[in-house]
This record gives C-alpha cells, sequence and structure tokens, in this order.
C-alpha cells in the first residue's frame, strides 16, 4: 500500500493529512486556541471523591475537573493483550473488579496523573494515574512490571527476542512496550532510548515534588513532533511538508532519530497550495456530509448521536443485474470498507452501530464482517466490532481520545439547535395562532403586532390571505404583520399595545 504524509502549516493552523493509495485516511487539525492535553502529566489535587460511581474529580487546572475512574488508580493487570499504546479504554469496566477507590485516594490528596482523554462536549478530561511516557520504539511504564510487544509485530521468534532483550535491560518497578516500529530493534537502540525515557520520568519527579497543584508538569510532544515519531517509519513512502519552519523542525527531529528517513521528506514550495494540489480539501468537506456515496453505487448515511454514532447502508441506484443477494453482498463489502475510512477520516469514538442491508446467508454476513475488521485493523485507534445481531446490525467500539472532527471544527446551528431541523412556515403559523388565541381570552391587549420571518410572512400572504382577517373577526382583535429578515425561520414575536411590550414568552407555549 502506497502511503503519504502531508503537512501543511501557518501561525494559526497545523494540518496534517495520512493518505493511503491517493485517497484520505486521516486529517489532524492543531490550533493554538484549542491546545490538545492527551499525554501531558499534571500534579493535581482530589476535589471530590465519590464511591457511588467509584470515580474522582481532580483539579488539574483546567476549566472542568477532571474525571478519574478507580481502573486509572487502581495497580494494573500484568496481562499479555499488547498494544502500541499504553493507555486502555475502561470505560466499561466493572468497579467491583477493583479495591474501593475511597480506600485508595482521599479529597485533598496531590496526585500525580497524566491525561489519557480530551475534554469533550460538556465532560472534562480523563485522567489516570498510571504514567506513560512514549518514544519511537517504545513506550516507558513506571510503576508497572509488565513486558510487552505490540500485536502487530506478528513473528513469534522476533516477539520473543524482544521480550527477553527487553527484560535484560529493564530493571525492576519499571514496565516497558515495545512498539510495532520496533521490530528488528537493537539492543543498543533499545538501550539508549530507554535511558533517555528514565531521565525524563526522573525530571518529572523532581517537577512534581517541588510544584504546587494544579500544575502542568510535562507536556506531551506537538502534533508534527509526536506524528512523526509514532507514524513516520520506512513504511511511509513519502512526507511532503508546506512550511519551511516546520520542516526544519522535521529536519532536526530526523537527524538526531532516524537521518535515513530524511531521504522521504520533502519540501513543498508550489505556488498552489499543497491541499489543493491534492484534492485534500474536497476530500474534508465531504467528511462533514452525512451521506457518503460509494464506487458501487450504493451509499451510507452517517448520523451522529449524543449516545451513539448509527450508520445506514442503502443500495441506492445500483440494482446488480439477476441475483439480489449478490447485489446487497457487493453494496455491504464496499460499506464496510468506506466504514472503516469514514470512522478513521473524522475521527469518530464511542459506540457505533452499522445497519448494513439484510443478507441471507449466515456466510455473506461473516464475510461482510471480516472485511470491516481487516480495514479497521489499519486503524491506530483501539476498535471491536462484534458479531452480526439478530436484527443485522454490527455493534462495534472505537477508542475515543479526543472530540471527532465534526465536534472540533463545528458548532451547532444557531437556528435549529443542531437538531438539523426547523419548523415548517405552517407550522410556525398554526403556534402563532395559538398564541393569539391565548392573548384574546386573557382580554387584556386590543393591538398585537406579529413579526416573523419573510418565508413565513410569504406563506401567510400566499397560501392563507385571509389569516389576518380571520383572527381579528373572530378575536376582536388588531392584528398587523410584518417581515423581519434578522429572526429565525421558526421564531415569531408578539409585541403587544402602543408601546410594543414584547409578550412572546407569555403566550407563546407551543
Amino acid at each position: 500500500m502506497k502511503r503519504e504524509i502531508l503537512i501543511t502549516a501557518t501561525p494559526q493552523e497545523t494540518r496534517v493529512a495520512i493518505l493511503e493509495d491517493d485517497v484520505l485516511a486521516e486529517l489532524m487539525v492543531d490550533r493554538p486556541d484549542a491546545e490538545r492535553l492527551v499525554g501531558d502529566v499534571y500534579i493535581g489535587q482530589v476535589q471530590a471523591v465519590l464511591p457511588g460511581i467509584q470515580a474522582a474529580f481532580v483539579d488539574i487546572g483546567t476549566d472542568k475537573a477532571a474525571f478519574l475512574h478507580v481502573s486509572d488508580v487502581a495497580p494494573e493487570d500484568d496481562d499479555d493483550d499488547d498494544d502500541d499504546e499504553k493507555e486502555k479504554d475502561r470505560d466499561r469496566d466493572r468497579p467491583e473488579r477493583y479495591p474501593p477507590i475511597q480506600d485508595m485516594i482521599a479529597k485533598g490528596q496531590k496526585l500525580l496523573v497524566q491525561a489519557s482523554k480530551e475534554p469533550i462536549g460538556t465532560k472534562g478530561p480523563r485522567v489516570t494515574t498510571h504514567i506513560s511516557l512514549p518514544g519511537r520504539f517504545l513506550v516507558f511504564m513506571p510503576g508497572s512490571s509488565h513486558i510487552g510487544v505490540s500485536r502487530k509485530i506478528d513473528d513469534r521468534e522476533e516477539r520473543a527476542r524482544l521480550r527477553a532483550m527487553a527484560k535484560e535491560v529493564v530493571p525492576d518497578g519499571v514496565g516497558v512496550i515495545i512498539r510495532t516500529v520496533g521490530e528488528e530493534l537493537t539492543r543498543e537502540v533499545f538501550q539508549r532510548e530507554f535511558n533517555t525515557l528514565h531521565e525524563t520520568w526522573k525530571k518529572i519527579q523532581k517537577r512534581a515534588k517541588s510544584a504546587r497543584p494544579p500544575a502542568l508538569i510535562h507536556r506531551e510532544a506537538k502534533l508534527t513532533s509526536g506524528l512523526i515519531r509514532d507514524v513516520f517509519t520506512a513504511k511511509v513512502d513519502a512526507l511532503t511538508i508546506e512550511g519551511s519552519e516546520v520542516y526544519n523542525e522535521v529536519k532536526t527531529y530526523l537527524d538526531g532519530l532516524d537521518p535515513e528517513l530524511m531521504k522521504r521528506v520533502h519540501l513543498y514550495v508550489d505556488p498552489v497550495p499543497l491541499f489543493d494540489k491534492y484534492g485534500i480539501e474536497d476530500a474534508i468537506r465531504e467528511a462533514f456530509q452525512r451521506r457518503v456515496d460509494l464506487p458501487s453505487g450504493g451509499y451510507i448515511i452517517i448520523e451522529p448521536t449524543e449516545a451513539l454514532v448509527s450508520i445506514d447502508v442503502n443500495t441506492g441506484r445500483y440494482t446488480g443485474k439477476k441475483d439480489p443477494e449478490k447485489t446487497i453482498l457487493k453494496t455491504n463489502v464496499d460499506a464496510a470498507k468506506e466504514i472503516a475510512r469514514q470512522l478513521r477520516l473524522r475521527d469518530i469514538g464511542g459506540i457505533v452501530v452499522c445497519d448494513f442491508i439484510d443478507m441471507e446467508t449466515r456466510a455473506n454476513q461473516e464475510r461482510v464482517l471480516q472485511e470491516l475488521r481487516q480495514h479497521l485493523s489499519r486503524d491506530r485507534a483501539r476498535t471491536r466490532a462484534f458479531q452480526v445481531s439478530e436484527l443485522g446490525l454490527i455493534e462495534m467500539t472505537r477508542q475515543r481520545v479526543r472530540p471527532s472532527l465534526f465536534q472540533s471544527l463545528t458548532e451547532p446551528c444557531p437556528h435549529c439547535g443542531g437538531s438539523g431541523r426547523v419548523f415548517r412556515p405552517e407550522t410556525v403559523v398554526r403556534r402563532v395562532e395559538r398564541a393569539i388565541r391565548r392573548i384574546a381570552v386573557q382580554q387584556r391587549e386590543k393591538e398585537v403586532t406579529i413579526r416573523v420571518h419573510p418565508q413565513v410572512a410569504l406563506y401567510i400572504l400566499e397560501e392563507e390571505p385571509d389569516f389576518m382577517r380571520r383572527l381579528e373577526k373572530n378575536l376582536s382583535l388588531d392584528v398587523d404583520l410584518r417581515d423581519d429578515p434578522v429572526m429565525k425561520q421558526d421564531e415569531f414575536r408578539l409585541l403587544a399595545g402602543p408601546a410594543d411590550a414584547d409578550v412572546t414568552g407569555k403566550y407563546a407555549l407551543g
């Protein structure tokens, strides 16, 4: 597979695009006014311990207190479920597996924690006491005794060699996980990076002892340097950078890390913007659309909700030739591949429910599931797809570390409040009519002015021209209608009396 990384940077924004076979697979955006917290280490103070939910809230200096679950305080199990990432998604862990949180920490206690999840929506960041320091080839885990190897390294002999080498180098009381890029790692390189990370940990401990909470103790690498450390390997064909300052930073970083990789790094100097040149801007715009078309002619609909993200698969204009089951299978297989890409591109996390088109045979259901899992395996975030349910749904989870692209780059519509819907003009007119009737019942007002959006006013004039005359006759009121382009389409105002007092809130109940 051809893999490329594109970086375009200005003082106001850095954007990174990862392309797979010339198709946009991931997009990351970093802005100075929206700093990333994940990986940062803080000295915090426990604000509250809540035994009822086996969690605590810790003041780390952010707008909202950080959430600390009992699973992020209790000692970790030394299992063999290894991965590149030390942090594990424990949202569904049962608290009864751990000692009571109130026996481990207390209100007012000073605590060294690391951000494991960004603030999302109304929730503050999530933190853990299980500190991990990622390097190029390994993850350093103080306070652990776990020696792990990324499960993406398949060769058993290589896994055994790496594990044995790590056990010879790593002292007691420290754990490590050797990352995927660490395949064929030599002892010399391992020892050098281990020593560097160990020194970083000693500096963190020293700062933590003298710091008063809340305080930032250690900041994780910026987007660009973190990406170079974690993603830019010999398996990436090219890294193209628009911006000489970032190019020089990357060059300096690689000179001390892996000088051979500089052959793949290119400074982009064409006057045409880099993302325009590669068609990235169009792909980004498509990432905010509900509908995504499939090569076969079918399409998927992606709907984020508060609880989960639903994805619906449709055949669209693709009707196949003779066999309906083959038509459905073809659409579902295409959809499985596209769903995996869209989850990465939009950085969707949490629970995802995929409603594929119903298939008659179990073999076809299994094929679609395996197709989905195969493409999900490229995802750097932890994913898990479950068997097809009796309703033909595939439920899955994807590790949620930060707000999705949709959440971080957009805001709710001021007209619809984020629902995507507004009342139709005829609905608004009926609401106005009910409010006017309430005014008439009170018999306190004799003159009422109705202010509505021009679209609603036009509807009244064209579809209900007798609306005003009917109200005046039946309710014995003087009613005036005015359009107001500043108003929302489904909003209206009622102004009563010579002083035009706004009485909307009193009478507009529904």
